[in-house]
């Protein structure tokens, strides 16, 4: 009955860019999508400018875009360093998520930590949400769908980590509403979004689930249209994050 759009086209496009952008050019573009209609807008990486120097002027960017009533802008982070750059930002509206990976390598890689500490920096984020009263509810899992390290993904392997990730939370007394399922490198197909979509909704038929989905091998739009047919056919609304570049 109902989808919401997540644009995330600044934040995640513009870190993966080979060559550098102005703040100007960035801040333009947020300001464009601003008054498109959409409602959720990621506008920024708090990451360590060294791994990702695509988003070494997030600061700058966050205080230059213009804010619009009924629009919310928020950014990412990957740490409680990132997180704690965020609230000192004014005009962030802040959503509490907690997150971690199908693949151990792939977080390595992107966090450079490994699963037993991924624990606690989910928990040492909760402390902090809590600190600012900031409600979480959102549980996301990184390459729910395949990894370009360790290859295809099993539904089963998705809900094990998920797991982890949901137990952490209800031991900090948090409950999680929604859970996004990530094909951060491209690997998803439409069999494959039923059959992880499927699983996650057979173990959490309670929860909302959102897909965040890239089109890196052309299969963006069809990925998109079978999590729409599995939200019509359960008659359960489907959270739909995508990238402008679909």
């Amino acid at each position: 009955t109902r989808i919401d759009i997540q644009e995330e086209g600044p934040r995640e496009g513009f870190q993966i860019e080979p060559g550098p952008i102005s703040t100007a050019r960035k801040i333009e573009l947020i300001d464009a999508l601003t008054e498109t209609g959409l409602k959720k807008i990621q506008v920024a990486s708090f990451v360590n400018p060294k791994r990702v120097p695509g988003w070494a002027d997030a600061n700058e960017v966050v205080q230059g875009f213009k804010r619009k009533a009924g629009v919310a802008h928020h950014v990412l982070w990957l740490n409680e360093k990132g997180l704690r750059r965020a609230l000192e930002c004014n005009g962030i509206d802040m959503f509490g998520s907690i997150s971690t990976t199908t693949s151990e390598t792939f977080m390595g890689m992107n966090t450079n930590r490994g699963f037993k500490e991924n624990v606690q920096v989910q928990k040492n984020q909760i402390a902090i949400y809590k600190q600012h009263d900031i409600t979480v509810t959102r549980a996301s899992i990184m390459t729910a769908f395949g990894c370009n390290f360790e290859g295809d993904i099993s539904p089963a392997r998705v809900v094990e980590r998920l797991e982890e990730l949901l137990s952490g939370a209800e031991e900090e007394g948090v409950d999680i509403k929604i859970i996004s399922l990530a094909d951060t490198v491209g690997w998803a197909t439409p069999r494959s979004i039923k059959q992880v979509v499927g699983a996650v909704r057979d173990r959490w038929p309670d929860k909302r689930i959102c897909l965040h989905l890239h089109d890196t091998r052309g299969c963006g739009i069809a990925n998109f249209y079978a999590g729409m047919e599995l939200g019509d056919r359960k008659s359960t609304r489907l959270n739909s994050s995508h990238h402008a570049h679909l």
